[in-house]
């Protein structure tokens, strides 16, 4: 006789370390050669086949029914001083939102010269440990890398619930040329029930073109309507930090010339007597991928953290945009 599949929902919750779930999506969009974001709809989609798998249940009775984002986050008059970034703020909360995700902010600090965030981390622990008691999650899913939550993994343990982590390891190079590395900490996985190896999924699946890795990606048709307000669906393109650039210029001071060079994320323009520095944060109106050597740029001269100059507030000539 075979014994009927069990009918009991799994309830999912998905917690978001916003910093490291950003730095991922940042490599698979400007390293890896798919070029594209993580899909918030796609990897939800995903994290319910993967727990239906590693339960032995229906896809169907395995309902994500809490998602939590913790990030540090610049307060509006900082991310009033970076182009769009409140724009892009607002956009990706748009899209969190869409998702049913649950944002958690802390202001980001000043700490010895450089940006930092601070509480967040044990935000996201009381929080995660505190709802699970309160809502009884079958499996709490976290995307983080940081061993910091091993304490968290073993209470949750002791309450009974599955804990599932997604780790991504990858190398890729800075603004600088130096090779980095991002690996998962052992302990972390050591403690967790469902330990998965996301870099090693996506690039043996993607080969064969499974559908539902497929689906982690945003499609590249999509974009931010910037001269509308409008969007297309939840899949927006967003931007990150980038900490140290300063807007010092007079907004109509408009530079043009072409590119020099492209690199993961960043480029040059040329412009005597040197090079001027651009990074993916500074473009408007145009994605960093749609961008080749020689074409014709518009764009203002600002300073870095070192009071060097950089070029800022980056158009493309003749884009459809302007």
């Amino acid at each position: 006789m075979q014994t009927p599949k069990c009918s009991k929902l799994t309830r999912i919750a998905v917690i978001y370390d916003g910093n490291y779930f950003l730095h991922v999506s940042n490599y698979y969009n400007y390293s890896h050669e798919r070029r594209s974001r993580i899909s918030i709809s796609g990897l939800h989609k995903f994290i319910r086949a993967q727990v239906a798998h590693e339960e032995q249940t229906d896809f169907r009775l395995c309902q994500i029914v809490d998602a939590h984002y913790f990030r540090g986050r610049l307060n509006a008059h900082e991310a009033s001083q970076r182009g769009n970034q409140l724009f892009y703020d607002r956009l990706f909360d748009d899209i969190l939102m869409s998702e049913g995700v649950v944002t958690h902010y802390l202001p980001v600090k000043n700490f010895q010269g450089s940006r930092q965030e601070k509480g967040i981390d044990v935000w996201l622990a009381l929080e995660t440990f505190e709802l699970t008691i309160s809502k009884q999650f079958d499996v709490v899913v976290l995307i983080t890398a940081d061993g910091d939550y091993v304490p968290l993994i073993r209470k949750l343990n002791t309450l009974g619930t599955r804990v599932m982590v997604l780790s991504w390891d990858f190398e890729y190079f800075n603004d600088e040329g130096e090779k980095l590395v991002t690996r998962t900490s052992q302990d972390l996985l050591a403690e967790v029930s469902y330990p998965v190896a996301m870099h090693e999924m996506i690039d043996t699946r993607l080969r064969k073109n499974d559908p539902l890795i497929q689906n982690l990606f945003v499609k590249q048709s999509t974009r931010v309507l910037l001269n509308t307000g409008n969007t297309v669906a939840s899949e927006l393109n967003f931007e990150d930090y980038t900490d140290g650039m300063v807007d010092d210029s007079d907004p109509s001071e408009y530079k043009i010339s072409t590119i020099r060079s492209l690199k993961n994320g960043y480029g040059f323009i040329n412009y005597p007597p040197n090079n001027l520095f651009f990074h993916y944060t500074s473009l408007n109106d145009v994605d960093f991928n749609e961008l080749q050597v020689d074409d014709e740029v518009k764009f203002r001269i600002g300073k870095n953290a070192e009071s060097k100059d950089i070029a800022i507030d980056v158009h493309l000539e003749g884009s459809k945009w302007q």
